[in-house]
């Protein structure tokens, strides 16, 4: 009892002395902090932006080389779908990099990691749609698959991965993409109907197995049980999707000018050096054949896998050295950034699968009701360009499953007006694009005007070149 009264007191002398604290301030009697226009009180007012002259922050290669893998754990968040209640969704444009597979290359007198690509729905990562999935894939003899494709297998079967297999992770992350916008284009906003037709999908691959199969999974759950019969996917023999024009002489010689940039940032690399030495001790052959053999690329699967690095006789292939070559990946990228020859490169690369989606979205602004579900299947160095050349700089090197989405939507009020957004991994990236910063600035609306980006794709791009046109770029020499 006595301990009640006590809280009582204390309780009811707090209420007193912020009554008493309210009513000096009220009378101006206790001083307080001025207010500025803005609202914010300029003594507690933080710093937003990183102060220029400090460093920037330390690079995590294990932290960065996690996000690569893309392990399919725990649900995403995504921007994808996002738009005020009177516009209308009227197309989308998917391009997407192959899911998580086996190594291109081996280190050499090393045992391949032992991963099994034989698809298993009891196995994690698993998804709930696996099984169906596999039982779908193998009706799949009504499809129209183009050229090569036709011979390709609809899904991995090895129980040994054969190189650059896409493996089950790879399966599932493209489930879950699939799945991921099923929920936002077909469910939320109706892009297609139960009755949608073959005329209103465009789907494209490369000539690879991984991207074939990644291209399947994803759409078999935006889909689920598609009939073969409305599917026909089209071959795409270049990597950059340049289909009927890739004779563009300076972008070879852009791209060549960034290897040799490559090259000289490598060998400047001390660290770098001493651990592709001691690795090459390690398996017993010359430094110079495991640099050609790209370790990195092996060395990811194993840690993507959560398999250790591989042994010998006379020792192994540790963390540290893990470490210091995806430091140096990382640091090529920042470089990359700034020294423009990339971007140069990119331009060009990425100007007819550009052009290829402008003329696309144009059609179906003036009301065509075509093509308007679109998916293109493909690689890092199909991804990286495009990212590069719309100006997103700040966007992470492709990861295994990584999606870049074009959304086109119509305005409720003003039916002719038109607008896009683009979507990295499911993060709005449409104002870090070269044509919508400034647009960004002095406009209301969360979307980009379809001009701009149709101004970009068919004058702006050129400009750097001092050209007119993608022939011209092509062709011109710089000063």
């Amino acid at each position: 009892m006595l301990f009640r009264n006590r809280f009582l007191f204390l309780l009811a002398l707090a209420a007193l002395l912020a009554f008493l604290s309210l009513s000096l301030q009220f009378l101006h009697l206790i001083p307080v902090n001025p207010i500025k226009e803005d609202g914010l009180n300029p003594k507690s007012r933080k710093r937003i932006m990183p102060d220029l002259l400090t460093e920037p922050p330390a690079i995590d290669p294990v932290y960065e080389a996690q996000v690569y893998c893309n392990i399919p754990t725990i649900a995403e968040r995504s921007m994808e779908g996002y738009a005020p209640h009177y516009f209308k969704l009227v197309s989308v444009q998917v391009l997407i990099r192959h899911g998580d597979r086996y190594p291109l290359y081996a280190i050499p007198k090393t045992k391949r990691p032992d991963i099994d690509c034989t698809l298993l729905p009891n196995r994690k990562p698993s998804h709930p749609q696996l099984e169906a999935f596999i039982k779908h894939m193998s009706k799949g003899s009504a499809a129209q698959m183009d050229g090569t494709l036709s011979s390709l297998p609809r899904y991995p079967s090895h129980s040994l991965c054969e190189m650059g297999e896409l493996t089950q992770t790879g399966v599932v992350q493209h489930l879950r993409n699939g799945q991921l916008l099923r929920e936002i284009y077909i469910n939320k906003h109706k892009l297609l109907l139960n009755d949608w037709t073959a005329k209103q999908l465009y789907l494209e691959t490369t000539g690879k197995s991984r991207t074939l199969q990644s291209a399947l999974a994803l759409l078999y759950t935006f889909l689920p049980d598609f009939d073969w019969k409305k599917i026909n996917m089209r071959h795409q023999w270049s990597t950059i999707f340049c289909s009927g024009s890739c004779d563009c002489p300076m972008r070879n010689h852009y791209l060549e000018e960034e290897q040799r940039r490559q090259y000289s940032l490598r060998v400047k690399n001390g660290d770098l050096e001493k651990i592709y030495v001691d690795m090459a001790k390690i398996v017993g052959i010359p430094t110079r054949q495991l640099r050609a053999s790209n370790p990195i690329d092996s060395l990811l699967c194993y840690f993507c896998h959560n398999v250790s690095f591989p042994c010998t006789k006379t020792g192994c292939i540790g963390m540290e050295h893990f470490k210091v070559i995806k430091r140096h990946q990382l640091e090529d990228e920042r470089e990359r950034q700034e020294k423009k020859l990339y971007f140069l490169y990119a331009l060009l690369a990425t100007h007819p699968l550009l052009n290829q989606t402008v003329n696309r979205l144009q059609r179906i602004a003036e009301g065509k009701k075509e093509e308007i579900f679109v998916l293109h299947s493909a690689h890092d160095v199909t991804l990286s360009p495009v990212l590069s050349a719309l100006g997103i700089t700040e966007a992470r090197f492709p990861r295994f499953a990584a999606r870049l989405v074009f959304e086109l939507w119509q305005d409720g009020k003003r039916p002719k007006e038109h607008f896009i957004r683009i979507l990295y991994n499911g993060a709005d990236v449409t104002f870090q694009t070269s044509f919508c910063k400034d647009y960004y600035k002095r406009s209301s609306k969360p979307m980009c005007p379809l001009e701009k980006f149709v101004s970009f794709v068919k004058r702006d791009m050129f400009l750097v070149f001092n050209s007119t046109s993608y022939y011209d770029a092509c062709r011109r020499r710089p000063l």
